[in-house]
């Protein structure tokens, strides 16, 4: 990766996330000054742990206020820079109502961000946190890539609102994203679409579908089993990693998929208990197709006969070259990964 300017800020947006944490961490030890935009900036208690940072790193951390569905409202935070990391989207499967919670936020926001970037002069890239899940909606969409191996040149055609919310949201979102950039010729849009995101938080307390899930693997709710669901993974350290190369490598451009493992809830159930042993009520079966498709939907609204159809037992797998040969990300082993990020909810008292 070519040398960061420290010399001008860089716009965070969603700077308290989990993954932007880690942004935020590895601009601030480059010595960059990082416009963190939150939308409480007077809640010193949530952004101490960012403060704290930035007290002992070669950068500095300024926040202002920015709420994703308002007009201008990042002008103030954005001016200045020349790259915009705009991370700030809502993550989340249970939701009340999917148009409301989801794409909303997501499309929106992207807009909002995207044409305050149009109207801020200095700016000259922004890179966009999109998701695997605007390549594919469901495993069984392999059935149609190339090979059977997600790739960069697919969009996800199979999620709704009714279907797959989320991943519809952040199709809908980096659709808009494009449809800004290419309209004008300012500034580059580089995209990283991030696998499932594990690995320890900046902030040990940190919330957030992954720290959830990963608590659940601890604390019995998965005593009696997991399905036989495939993902890929990627560590929060190497998708920030990817992040930055997005920014500031001179030749990036498009979108990435940044993955560093095909991998499976029993995949990891089978790490756990290879390193915590029966210290913690793991989950030491996998549940059967059949029965995953007959309860899942009583037990979990997201887990929907369709879902489980669609996604149980067929592989996931993804071609993760370009984030490794252009943006030149080193994934990390899933051992390190998975155990690392558990022992920090053990140590957090969360598990």
């Amino acid at each position: 990766m070519k040398p960061i300017d420290t010399t001008k800020p860089v716009l965070v947006t969603g700077a308290t996330g989990y993954l932007a944490g880690w942004i935020v961490s590895k601009l601030l030890d480059q010595g960059v000054t990082v416009h963190a935009a939150v939308r409480h900036p007077s809640n010193t208690e949530k952004l101490a742990y960012l403060t704290e940072i930035a007290e002992r790193s070669p950068g500095a951390i300024r926040y202002f206020k920015a709420d994703l569905l308002t007009p201008g409202a990042y002008a103030e935070a954005m001016s200045g820079c020349e790259v915009v990391f705009h991370t700030a989207s809502p993550f989340s499967i249970r939701v009340d109502d999917p148009q409301r919670d989801l794409v909303d936020p997501a499309r929106l926001g992207t807009r909002n961000v995207l044409e305050q970037a149009n109207q801020t002069e200095s700016v000259k890239r922004v890179v966009v946190t999109s998701s695997c899940a605007a390549i594919y909606g469901d495993n069984a969409d392999r059935d149609a890539a190339p090979g059977g191996i997600f790739n960069e040149e697919i969009w996800n055609r199979s999620s709704s609102l009714s279907h797959q919310p989320y991943s519809y949201s952040k199709t809908v979102a980096e659709k808009e994203a494009w449809k800004v950039a290419d309209a004008q010729n300012q500034w580059k849009l580089v995209v990283i679409n991030p696998s499932f995101v594990l690995g320890p938080a900046v902030n040990p307390m940190a919330g957030g579908e992954s720290m959830s899930i990963m608590t659940q693997f601890g604390d019995g709710s998965m005593k009696a089993g997991v399905p036989d669901l495939g993902m890929g993974i990627v560590d929060v350290r190497d998708a920030a990693n990817a992040h930055l190369a997005a920014a500031f490598e001179p030749e990036a451009e498009g979108r990435h998929i940044t993955s560093g493992h095909n991998s499976s809830f029993p995949e990891v159930a089978r790490i756990l208990r290879e390193r915590f042993g029966d210290a913690y009520p793991l989950p030491k079966r996998t549940l059967p197709k059949w029965f995953v498709w007959l309860v899942g939907p009583i037990f979990d609204k997201s887990l929907t006969r369709k879902v489980v159809a669609r996604n149980a037992g067929i592989p996931w797998v993804a071609d993760n070259l370009k984030s490794i040969e252009k943006l030149g990300v080193t994934y990390r082993p899933l051992e390190e990964t998975v155990t690392e990020m558990f022992t920090q909810l053990i140590e957090a008292r969360r598990v």
